[in-house]
This record gives structure tokens, C-alpha cells and sequence, in this order.
């Protein structure tokens, strides 16, 4: 009997997934793999690995049944050896489109209430300050600011239409974004940072892209500029923004995403000031669990009945 293993989740249940397998007469085992030996355990001669988070490992792949398909809960797919998927054969899927939505709002809201400078508003009343003025100084109107975004897809595009009505101009570096958007700019990398008044991350993670937020980007950014970042926790050196916000060289940031998760202890992000932090939640809504164990149950019946995948990962060839 085939077998989908399904290694880790943090969903209540998996039923959507388990009814999938059972009628196309396999059998599901669910796993809560954390380490690259526990998923290599788990997945071993398995037709299906259905992976969120654990690393899926060439040493875990080489045990799969050959001709097998691994799935990504999620929109990224880093936790994949995907040359490694190449390699012997198994197919990769993943799901870049469940939660578009819920990560353009979630952006949004964490640009417009850096912007209004909401976090700081809110410690000053609480220490027992009243100083709209003292604590809001410098604040543009919306009107005069310039949003800026690193990388311009789909889900950047949803979160500047979300904010067009605020009247806000927007700059964009992104070499493959060839369209057009009202008020949009597309400029290089040095203009964007040195012109935007909020700055939001919408690149994959890449080795040009990794840490492209540094200790010398950061000081080419606006002393009142903000940073948000929904997309790659590999984007931003933790350090340096650490220090960039200690120290004053920008103004605030954002940050749903980290270089690993969940954040560490002794993260000195954890003590930075004029930081808004989230534990990876801007894909959540309650419809979007829905979506994404609907669509992750279709490939694995995709997968069982010979189909080729719905959305393969990028870079994969099986």
C-alpha cells in the first residue's frame, strides 16, 4: 500500500489530507519532525512527503520510493534540497497561493501603523506620557511619503493597491517586473533605499539577496525610514538591524520572519527598540488554513492517481 507521511504540522488535524490518501488507497501517517534525522526516519519509502517546516534533507530524499513527490505546506520552499528532489527523481510542489491575501493585509497594516508611528504612541501613554507631538515628530502626511518595495510580484502588488487610497507614491527595484501601477517608480537599489520613507521586502531569498539588508544598507535608508519584512527572514542581518535600531539609524521595523524560527532566546532583535515582531503570522486567517489543507489534499491526490503537480517548485525538474 502506498504511503503519504505527512512530517510536520502545525494544523489541528489533517483530515482534508488523510481522506485524500484513503481514496486513492494509500494510508497517511502524521509526524512532528523537527530535525533532518527524524524526517529521513519518517519518509523512508514513502510515495508522499507532505513537509511545513522540518528540512527535507538529500539524505531523506534518497529513502523516498522512487518516483515520489514531496509537498511544501506554504508559499516558500527553502526547507527543500530541491537539486536533491532533482537528482533522484521526485517531484516538488508547493502552494504560492493560498494566502496572497492575508500577507498583503498583514504588510499593509504593519506599514501604516509604523507610519503613524502607532507602537511608540501606544509605550508613551502607557509609561504615563501625553506627547502626541513630541513622540509623533518627524511624521510625514501620506500624501508626501514614498513606499518603497524590494521586489514587486504579486503579493507587493496587492499590498500597494492596498494602500493606493492613502495617496502614498511608491518606488520599486525589481529587475523582472516589467508592467506598470499608478504612481509606481522603478528605480535601483541605491535610490530605493536612500528615497523611501517605508521599505518592504518582497524577494525570495537567493544568494544575491540574502542579507541584502546590512549594517551598509541600512545606513544608505532615511533615519526616519521603517522596514517591514513579511517575505524571507534571510533577507535582513538580525544583527545589524539590531543595532540600527539601538543606535537611531532608522526609525522602526517589522519583522514576521526570521532567520530561524522560532526566534532564539538570546536574539538581539528581541531587546531592539521601535520593533514590531510577529511569530511568522501574516499568512494566517482562518480561511486560508482552509485553502491551504484543501489544495495540499489535491496534490496528494494528484500525486497518488499519476497527475503531474498543480504548482511546482521553482527549479524543480521531475
Amino acid at each position: 500500500m502506498k504511503r503519504v507521511v505527512v512530517t510536520d504540522a502545525t494544523f489541528p488535524s489533517v483530515t482534508k489530507e488523510e481522506l485524500a490518501a484513503r481514496a486513492a488507497g494509500a494510508v497517511l501517517e502524521r509526524h512532528a519532525c523537527k530535525t533532518a534525522d527524524e524526517v529521513a526516519t519518517a519518509i523512508k519509502g514513502a510515495d508522499v512527503a507532505v513537509v511545513q517546516f522540518a528540512p527535507l534533507t538529500r539524505a531523506a530524499i534518497a529513502g523516498m520510493a522512487p518516483g515520489g513527490t514531496a509537498i511544501r505546506y506554504g508559499v516558500g520552499y527553502n526547507n527543500f534540497d530541491v537539486a536533491a528532489l532533482n537528482d533522484h527523481g521526485i517531484k516538488a510542489a508547493y502552494v504560492p497561493d493560498y494566502c496572497t491575501a492575508e500577507v498583503a493585509d498583514h504588510t499593509a497594516a504593519s506599514i501604516l501603523a509604523l507610519l503613524r508611528k502607532l507602537p511608540a504612541l501606544d509605550a508613551s501613554v502607557r509609561k504615563g506620557d501625553w506627547a502626541a507631538v513630541g513622540v509623533s515628530r518627524p511624521l510625514k502626511s501620506f500624501a508626501e511619503t514614498t513606499v518603497g518595495f524590494l521586489g514587486f510580484g504579486r503579493i507587493a502588488q496587492e499590498v500597494a493597491s492596498r494602500l493606493s487610497p492613502f495617496g502614498f507614491q511608491f518606488l520599486a527595484h525589481d529587475p523582472y517586473f516589467t508592467g506598470s501601477f499608478p504612481r509606481l517608480t522603478l528605480t535601483d537599489l541605491p535610490t530605493l533605499l536612500t528615497q523611501a520613507d517605508a521599505l518592504t521586502l518582497h524577494a525570495p531569498a537567493t544568494p544575491e539577496t540574502t542579507g541584502i539588508i546590512n549594517a551598509v544598507t541600512l545606513r544608505q535608508m532615511k533615519p526616519s525610514a521603517v522596514l517591514v519584512n513579511t517575505a524571507r527572514g534571510d533577507l535582513v542581518d538580525e544583527a545589524a538591524l539590531a543595532n540600527a535600531l539601538t543606535q537611531g539609524v532608522i526609525g522602526g521595523a517589522a519583522l514576521d520572519v526570521f532567520q530561524t524560527e522560532p526566534l532564539h532566546a538570546n536574539n538581539p532583535l528581541r531587546a531592539a527598540p521601535n520593533l514590531l515582531l510577529g511569530p511568522h503570522a501574516a499568512w494566517y486567517s482562518d480561511v486560508a488554513v482552509e485553502r491551504l489543507q484543501s489544495l495540499v489534499a489535491d496534490e496528494i491526490t494528484r500525486a497518488l492517481t499519476g497527475q503531474g503537480v498543480r504548482k511546482a517548485v521553482p527549479g524543480s525538474t521531475a
